[in-house]
């Protein structure tokens, strides 16, 4: 097994400085990198629709001089015929250097590292995280602010569902003061679990709020999401909740001059288009940011790869005493995968599924 990147939290701090001071040097120096990647090959799979993670991936591949083969449509690979993950990755692995997976169902990827013989980046697997985003945020925020130090991030719309709120949260957990604000309704408020082993965790200051008004004039950096159709069971919910934040022009009247607005886009209608005039609308540098962290993390893979650098290693881990229950989870459709669980807090007994983190307690 060769390093992955599944979860922001495989990544020191150290290391995610150095993709940084790397992403800004591929920015001022674009040809210095241009030739790095000749005759590596990237598969971007994507079972999941996706527009910019998907060109991000496949720009950042081409602009290091390598190649890109792969498929944007699940049905049109082997999976509608009923190939395994764990299939699919050995294969993928004849014909690549390293892949990036999307896939609906959370721990996919994971499952596509322990079989793999190259590395492999996960594009996001259904709720669960989406680290390469983070990557592009903590760059923005860099980039547009000067430090990932002493700010008042607030997250509002989808957090319970959104991977790209639970991603950053683990990443700026490790940075010094910085306070969060929880925005959302009461259904999509952010789960327990990560409140307890993110927040709680590195003693982090947060509040939560229903209120993006009340929030505003304190924040550092916003950070809009979607309320995504496709997470929610039931339509008449997300109907609901759709509209329950959008940002307009008139909102930002309270804000600071130096905060940001990030966004891990598409939009719909939670950001006004007119707010894009607005000097700290940020989310589509934000998408370039996304496309130099994901040439730098590339080249850092392959890298390792050429070393022999080991892959990261799940410990304290248990495979006979519990089922994962979660039908989002990738045990819930590939019969064959192992039920493995993590110890996350032995004086509670309390267990989570090492693919989608789905808590168990031992009774």
């Amino acid at each position: 097994m060769k390093r992955s990147l599944i979860d922001i939290t495989e990544f020191s701090v150290e290391e995610i400085d150095q993709l940084l001071k790397t992403a800004c040097d591929i920015s001022e120096n674009p040809k210095k990198y241009s030739e790095v990647c000749r005759g590596k090959k990237l598969a971007t799979l994507f079972f999941e629709p996706s527009t910019r993670t998907r060109l991000s991936f496949e720009a950042a591949m081409l602009e290091l001089g390598g190649n890109v083969i792969g498929f944007s449509d699940a049905g049109t690979s082997s999976a509608s015929k009923g190939e395994s993950i764990a299939d699919t990755a050995k294969m993928i692995s004849c014909y690549a250097d390293i892949m990036a997976m999307r896939h609906p169902k959370e721990g996919a990827p994971y499952v596509a590292s322990l079989n793999a013989s190259i590395p492999v980046i996960n594009a996001g697997d259904g709720g669960h995280c989406h680290p390469t985003q983070t990557l592009a945020d903590l760059l923005t925020i860099y980039r547009e602010l000067g430090r990932l130090e002493n700010l008042t991030v607030g997250f509002c719309g989808d957090l319970k569902y959104g991977r790209t709120v639970h991603s950053l949260l683990s990443a700026l957990a490790r940075y010094k003061n910085i306070k969060i604000v929880l925005i959302a309704p009461e259904e999509l408020k952010l789960p327990k679990y990560v409140k307890y082993e993110v927040l709680d965790k590195y003693n982090m200051e947060y509040v939560e709020t229903t209120s993006l008004e009340e929030a505003m004039p304190q924040l550092d950096v916003l950070y809009m999401t979607r309320i995504q159709r496709e997470r929610f069971d039931s339509y008449d919910e997300y109907e609901r909740l759709k509209d329950s934040y959008i940002l307009t022009a008139e909102k930002l009247e309270t804000a600071k001059q130096e905060m940001r607005i990030l966004h891990p886009l598409p939009r719909v209608n939670e950001i006004s288009v007119k707010v894009d005039e607005d000097p700290r609308a940020a989310y589509f540098r934000q998408a370039l940011n996304g496309k130099l962290m994901r040439m730098a993390l590339i080249m850092k893979l392959l890298k390792e790869a050429e070393e022999g650098v080991p892959a990261h290693e799940v410990t304290d881990v248990v495979t006979e005493e519990f089922v994962c229950d979660n039908p989002r989870c990738i045990t819930s459709t590939e019969q064959e995968i192992v039920h493995s669980f993590k110890c996350v807090n032995r004086e509670n007994g309390i267990y989570r599924c090492v693919y989608c983190e789905a808590k168990k307690v031992k009774n």
